[in-house]
């Protein structure tokens, strides 16, 4: 097992790392911007570099700054977390050659489910539903009109280095299809450099439904069941559940299994998720691989009462799994709480927290690396907590939310707190009549 593990990564999943690291007898290291210097994973880690001033550019995402801090403090693993170089082949490059563990998959495979168009490719090969596209990159406008007439709209434009819904844009009609291809191509070069992209038919009413696996260094690989993550905003998620309302125990098993192809196809090691597009009649589609830890892993956990990221680091230091399947035992749901102002359009609103009450309870769960006097800085994801609600039916872990969000008090920034109490109040919601369109029509009050 690993001695010593430096996290590349900062606010609530290195603290959440620095827990299960302690647990296990591992001492840690914390990386941190100047803007962060009085930060929780600064505070728990067992050691701490500072490796850079406040812009991602020059702390978060400066590897050489980064591999110095792990050599000095001589660490023998590296967990990236999820976000800046979770899913960097190249990072992952580097560990390997300064004999550094990478806390994840090979370089390889994170380059073969990086690139969407190769990931479906191996989808394809593997006996994976996907959605009917292009079987290649574009290569003009008038190649687009033609596919986009066989295949009949609407139609989805995507950057095959995408994400985030940078370089993605719907096309209803064919009068908009060569102002669309050029706007996904220009967001798509200056987003990743990249201005690849593809069709694919426009799934109508989806859900947003990824299955959670594990797999190991010897072949094996398991599903941990799904999460529902339907409620989004501008492709981010925003709430996230498990198990969804809208799948059965049927399609729940042709789902895992599905995703133990997926996996397979590439020999995946680590913990890792497949999501799929589900449309209204529960036909599902691949459509990509997250080859890290998820922001909503905890709602995986707390349904099947299991340490996700002690997994990932069992699997990474050569620890053989189980193999088991796993199905949802209880339901959980997270609320997403960011430092914005939902009231003007989600602005983020950085600051100074004066107020804190943390709520508490039976069933609640609290990811969060903020305290009273912490200055939410204005230079990352503006995620400042996650709240998990666990119970025995949707029912009642709906109403516990909703107790726990409204004895939550965070003042002195804005956050989105008022949101969450809303939805947990929508009917629609409540009754699980949902898909990714529902909150272009939520009303918020």
């Amino acid at each position: 097992m690993f001695k010593k593990i430096l996290i590349a990564n900062r606010g609530e999943i290195a603290l959440r790392i620095i827990r299960t690291c302690r647990e296990m007898g591992i001492q840690t290291v914390a990386i941190y911007s100047t803007a962060d210097k009085d930060s929780l994973h600064v505070r728990f880690a067992d050691e701490a570099v500072c490796i850079g001033k406040a812009q991602s550019a020059d702390s978060y995402l400066n590897i050489p700054h980064i591999m110095a801090a792990a050599e000095i403090t001589n660490a023998d693993a590296i967990h990236p977390g999820y976000g800046f170089l979770a899913e960097n082949a190249g990072f992952a490059e580097i560990c390997a050659q300064y004999n550094i563990k990478f806390i994840g998959p090979t370089p390889d495979m994170i380059r073969s489910m990086g690139d969407k168009m190769t990931a479906k490719e191996t989808m394809i090969r593997a006996g994976v539903p996907v959605i009917p596209g292009s079987e290649n990159l574009l290569q003009s406008v008038a190649e687009a009109k033609q596919l986009a007439k066989d295949m009949g709209y609407p139609i989805i434009l995507k950057a095959t280095a995408g994400g985030g819904g940078k370089g993605m844009r719907v096309v209803w009609h064919e009068e908009e299809i060569e102002k669309a291809y050029d706007t996904a191509k220009a967001e798509a070069a200056a987003s990743f450099k990249n201005d690849g992209i593809y069709m694919e038919k426009f799934v109508e009413e989806p859900r947003h439904i990824e299955i959670q696996v594990a797999g190991d260094q010897y072949g094996t690989v398991c599903h941990m069941s799904e999460r529902d993550c339907s409620i989004q905003r501008r492709h981010q998620k925003l709430v996230e559940e498990s198990p969804s309302p809208f799948i059965t125990p049927e399609l729940r098993q042709k789902m895992g299994e599905a995703a133990i192809k997926a996996a397979s196809a590439i020999n995946y090691e680590s913990v890792g998720t497949i999501e799929f597009l589900v449309d209204k009649h529960r036909n599902f589609y691949f459509m990509e691989m997250n080859t890290r830890i998820q922001v909503e892993h905890g709602v995986t956990e707390e349904v099947i009462s299991f340490d996700l990221i002690k997994e990932q680091i069992k699997i990474a230091a050569g620890v053989p799994i189980s193999g088991k399947n796993y199905e949802p035992k209880m339901h959980a749901i997270e609320c997403r709480i960011n430092a914005e102002d939902p009231y003007n359009d989600f602005r983020p609103s950085p600051g100074t927290i004066t107020v804190l009450h943390t709520p508490g309870g039976h069933g609640i769960r609290v990811d969060s690396h903020i305290y009273a006097g912490y200055t939410i800085p204005p230079y990352y994801d503006s995620m400042i907590a996650k709240v998990i609600a666990i119970a025995q039916t949707r029912e009642e872990a709906i109403s516990t939310m909703e107790r726990a969000l409204s004895e939550y008090v965070i003042e002195g920034v804005k956050t989105t707190i008022p949101f969450h109490i809303q939805l947990m109040r929508n009917e629609q919601f409540r009754e699980g009549n949902f898909t990714t369109k529902f909150i272009e029509t939520f009303e918020l009050k």
